[in-house]
């Protein structure tokens, strides 16, 4: 028994002897403090159970904050999913938003359009026979320096023949120079080539030809006629084709008439039907 002892202690200095003096005495520093806090801990030394304490919170702490990348990582993937969803989401709400103020738009549009019809068809057909009337929409403004002309939807499938006289709010705008199966030309009063019979209020008679611009101009005036201004100037009907009494427009102090109805500005015609018959063409 004594030379396993002997043995043990010699293969213990051995061990220590082959190593470093560092290593030889941190080996047993270590053994040393151990002990030393082993028989502190079991005898209930005071000042051990703070230091335990403490000891244990740094190893919590240590331990939460290794663990936080394991916690965070999943989260941290869902919430970039999530924001990715909404910023997806988000685009397509601006899409259909776009859409719907284009759709308020074309709404504000019809509704601006229905009450210009409901403000024609009031003025145009009040005591008119609604046979009569026919309501047109322009399609083209061929505008040029002394052409002027428009094209609108109606043609001789809607009964539109060449001669037609063109009204809007009751006040005379030209008349239909040719007519096709569904679209019809008309010639502006401010056309170069528009010549039309007139009366004053003064009861003169002239004619009224287009100049190219948005002002006719009076011919054929009584002589020594003086021209004043503000006079009112109606279709005389001596054409037979414009209605007597029709409204044109007023003269101002150059001797043009100013028109009752921009010719630029024309959305909404009426075609004055079975004021030409078939027969005479």
């Amino acid at each position: 028994m004594s030379v396993s002892r002997d043995d043990f202690s010699i293969a213990f200095r051995s061990a220590l002897l082959k190593r470093g003096g560092a290593q030889k005495f941190s080996v047993l520093s270590l053994i040393f403090l151990a002990l030393i806090i082993f028989f502190l801990d079991v005898y209930g030394v005071k000042f051990t159970k703070p230091v335990r304490a403490f000891i244990n919170d740094v190893v919590y702490r240590v331990t939460f904050l290794a663990s936080t990348p394991t916690r965070f990582v999943p989260q941290l993937g869902k919430d970039f999913t999530s924001y990715i969803n909404v910023r997806k989401e988000n685009e397509n709400l601006k899409i259909e938003l776009e859409k719907y103020k284009l759709l308020e738009l074309n709404v504000e549009f019809l509704a601006d359009e229905n009450k210009n019809l409901q403000k024609i068809l009031e003025t145009e057909y009040f005591n008119k026979n609604l046979s009569n009337i026919l309501l047109a929409k322009v399609l083209v403004d061929k505008n040029s320096p002394f052409l002027k002309s428009i094209i609108i939807n109606k043609g001789t499938r809607a009964g539109v023949l060449k001669g037609m006289p063109i009204t809007k709010d009751n006040y005379l705008v030209g008349r239909v120079v040719e007519t096709n199966y569904l679209s019809s030309r008309i010639l502006l009063l401010n056309d170069l080539n528009s010549r039309i019979p007139v009366t004053l209020d003064q009861g003169a008679q002239a004619i009224l030809s287009g100049s190219g611009s948005n002002k006719p101009i009076l011919e054929y005036l009584p002589e020594d006629y003086e021209i004043l201004e503000n006079i009112n100037v109606f279709a005389s009907g001596k054409d037979g084709i414009f209605a007597s009494g029709t409204p044109v427009g007023k003269t101002n102090d150059k001797g043009e008439v100013e028109l009752f109805v921009d010719p630029n500005q024309l959305s909404f015609v009426t075609v004055n039907l079975n004021t030409i018959k078939k027969e005479d063409f």
